[in-house]
């Protein structure tokens, strides 16, 4: 059981963010920078992509829940990491499949 399955959110893998952490580290002068992927993606697509990979319909398995709906939740969540990849070089190269498919691997 779900909540809100149309929330959208910028999701990257803690490796690449740890790396942008370092690369901040090492400028001469501190500054704030935002680390994201710059792509959003829905509840429901996580939910949709990570039973693809495990050979699975996610509608027979996943039911959305009005009670588990956070009041407070933001619609959408997505990063403009564009000073970081200007000033740091960062850029986010794992991708949205890839990313579910290590956390499958994980489990």
């Amino acid at each position: 059981m779900l909540g809100r399955l149309n929330i959208r959110r910028d999701s990257g893998m803690a490796l690449e963010y740890v790396e942008a952490m370092w690369r901040m580290l090492q400028q001469k002068r501190p500054d704030n920078y935002v680390v994201a992927t710059g792509e959003e993606h829905s509840l429901q697509q996580f939910v949709a992509e990570t039973f693809r990979q495990l050979g699975l319909d996610w509608r027979k398995h996943v039911v959305s829940d009005r009670k588990l709906f956070r009041p407070s939740d933001i619609d959408r969540s997505c990063g403009n990491a564009s000073k970081a990849r200007r000033k740091l070089g960062f850029k986010a190269k794992i991708g949205f499949q890839k990313i579910i498919s290590a956390l499958i691997q994980r489990d």
